[in-house]
């Protein structure tokens, strides 16, 4: 409801933004007080409040409230219109609490947690686990529910009678295990069995692939699309749920801003305040410093835009021992690279999908067959177990307490990918470097980490991105919880007076630790003495050991011609290189080398409450 006299204000801009970012259910605007307007200016102020609605909600209407008809024509309204889900919600058992109390236990550190309200979503299991926001992943031990599942505390009187609906099983309860205890003797050279033999061949053995090519496509054209495996998972079913990933269409920016805009995650808006500002109090909050830092980052993101992946070889360092960890590649999109090579030691702590995609179809499959545990719809009580009694006595009252049900695995670390995109609405232009803390809102889920970006493309391999530039659209990639998508995300930042600010939202790409992050490096140098195909290039090396290093290595120009490096010429870094057309004096010649990036371990959970 909107106040016709007030009108908005920015807490309400502010407020706008994080939800609509989030996921907004189906909603109707009302305004208030319309009455108290000169009737001359009522239906002004009306089209300005409408104006100001679509920039959030563009194709809702605004209705008045201000008679008994009003009121009822916004209850039909309510009754006939159709239902906005939120999936990442709706997909799981969630409970907005009611009433709440405290048991310590035999520790008195730790007690049961007693939650009470009524359930919606998806049925409940006492075995499962269950998140609450800002406070972390619980077990339970009991689920209470009322003699009437329609009956709330208020109708059945100060005595309400409840009902055991299951007992937790400790044989068949979840457990709260989030990482995978590495094994030191698992990497040991032993020779392998005539059974291990035999199931590594039968793992190699090609399986059937299907790609679907439209009519007209070329051969070229052909390669870019992904093949598919054959699997029992049917065709029609994989086309239905289409909508809930993202199109990797190189198309019009149209196109992926409806992609990333849906229903659950809608473009933010930014909120100005519009009062006159106090020139001599001005300066007193300008931080010279800050300025200086924001300035920096602005050229480098410049130059990382105008000279991509472009550095310059060092003159006290030798080239093959600054880039031993590189590799050159004949082609980005067609050359191998090993999955498993060279992997950090956290990758043992984490599990894996054998398909990611196969399994989340089949969970989302299941819900409709659960038939034990709390029904939606009834008022249940929770039993929690096992929770910090300072943590739940130095909780903020004004903060609701919300329990999420969890699904299968979604305690397990693994490697999310996420899609970001920064809105043109948010005002903030700042560049965000990779591996820089970020907070992010991953559906019920709240966490800091520092991802690495990366480019959103088709392929085994996807280019790594230094910066996360205004209006791109990256993929980030780091540690933290498993969640199935569709789920939106919102991306934040810390500022320095403590609030946060929103840099961009998106959604869950995939589960996927195989995702190979490639960083590019590129090291240019200038012909020196052309003469047809062939080039003298200098200041690419600088000694005679480079250049043998790399010789295997193809030359590029920046004008499309390819080569490779023929000899050295002389102790100072010089070489003869030929190409495949003629080479212009003006032209640069490049030298691409590859090495594969992962996101280090910086996950921690995100507490709003104190445990002092």
């Amino acid at each position: 409801m909107v106040s016709a006299d007030s009108g908005f204000d920015r807490d309400v801009d502010l407020l706008m933004t994080c939800i609509l970012a989030q996921g907004l259910p189906s909603t109707v605007v009302a305004i208030i007080d319309l009455d108290k307007i000169p009737l001359k200016k009522q239906h002004e102020v009306k089209q300005c409040i409408q104006k100001e609605i679509e920039n959030w909600l563009p194709d809702e209407k605004v209705s008045k409230i201000d008679t008994s008809n009003d009121i009822l024509n916004v209850l039909r309204r309510i009754k006939t219109q159709k239902k906005r889900s939120i999936t990442f919600r709706d997909k799981r058992a969630h409970l907005l609490a009611e009433d709440l109390s405290f048991t310590p236990g035999s520790n008195e550190n730790v007690g049961t947690m007693k939650v009470s309200g009524y359930l919606r979503g998806q049925p409940l299991s006492v075995n499962s686990l269950i998140h609450i926001p800002g406070w972390g992943d619980f077990q339970m031990e009991q689920i209470d529910m009322t003699s009437s599942s329609s009956e709330g505390p208020i109708f059945l009187g100060p005595d309400p009678h409840y009902q055991v609906v299951e007992v937790a099983n400790p044989k068949l309860q979840d457990s709260l295990i989030a990482e995978n205890i590495p094994d030191p003797l698992n990497a040991e050279q032993t020779w392998p069995t005539d059974e291990e033999m035999k199931e590594a061949t039968d793992k190699i053995k090609i399986r059937r692939m299907i790609k679907r090519v439209p009519d007209g496509m070329s051969v070229y054209q052909s390669a870019w699309i992904p093949d598919e495996e054959s699997d029992h998972d049917d065709v029609s079913e994989s086309s239905k749920e289409s909508d809930d990933f993202y199109s990797i269409d190189d198309g019009s920016d149209i196109e992926m801003k409806s992609v990333l805009d849906g229903t659950e995650t809608m473009s933010v808006t930014s909120a100005i305040s519009e009062a006159p500002i106090d020139s001599e109090r001005y300066d007193l909050q300008f931080d010279i410093n800050e300025e200086e830092n924001i300035l920096s980052k602005i050229k480098e993101a410049r130059a990382d835009q105008m000279f991509p992946d472009e550095v310059d070889t060092p003159n006290d360092i030798p080239a093959r021992i600054r880039f031993q960890k590189y590799r050159g590649l004949q082609s980005f999109r067609t050359s191998p690279w090993d999955v498993k090579e060279n992997l950090p030691a956290d990758y043992a702590r984490i599990f894996q999908f054998e398909n990611f995609d196969r399994t989340r179809k089949r969970i989302f499959k299941n819900l409709d067959k659960i038939i034990d545990g709390a029904m939606p719809d009834s008022y249940i009580t929770i039993h929690v177990k096992n929770v910090p009694s300072k943590m739940f006595h130095s909780r903020d009252g004004r903060n609701p307490i919300v329990v999420f049900g969890l699904l299968p695995h979604e305690q397990k670390m693994s490697v999310l990918n996420v899609v970001l995109k920064r809105p043109s609405t948010v005002d903030f232009d700042e560049p965000i470097k990779s591996k820089t803390e970020l907070i992010f809102q991953c559906g019920f889920r709240r966490f800091t980490a520092e991802p690495i970006f990366s480019q959103h493309t088709n392929g085994n391999k996807f280019k790594y991105e230094r910066y996360f530039h205004q209006d791109s659209i990256v993929v980030a990639t780091m540690f933290a919880p498993i969640v199935y998508s569709p789920c939106s995300v919102i991306a934040m930042k810390y500022c320095k007076d403590g609030s946060f600010q929103i840099i961009g939202n998106g959604n869950v790409l995939s589960v996927n630790p195989n995702r190979v992050i490639v960083k590019r490096t590129v090291l240019s140098g200038h012909p020196f003495k052309v003469h047809k195909r062939s080039a003298v290039v200098r200041f690419m090396f600088f000694n005679r050991e480079d250049i043998d290093w790399f010789k295997p290595v193809e030359l590029r120009t920046k004008y499309g011609r390819r080569g490779h490096i023929k000899e050295p010429l002389g102790t100072h870094g010089h070489m003869k290189c030929g190409f495949d057309g003629l080479v212009k004096s003006q032209d640069t010649v490049c030298l691409n080398l590859y090495k594969r990036v992962f996101p280090k371990w910086t996950y921690n959970e995100f507490y709003n409450v104190t445990t002092k």
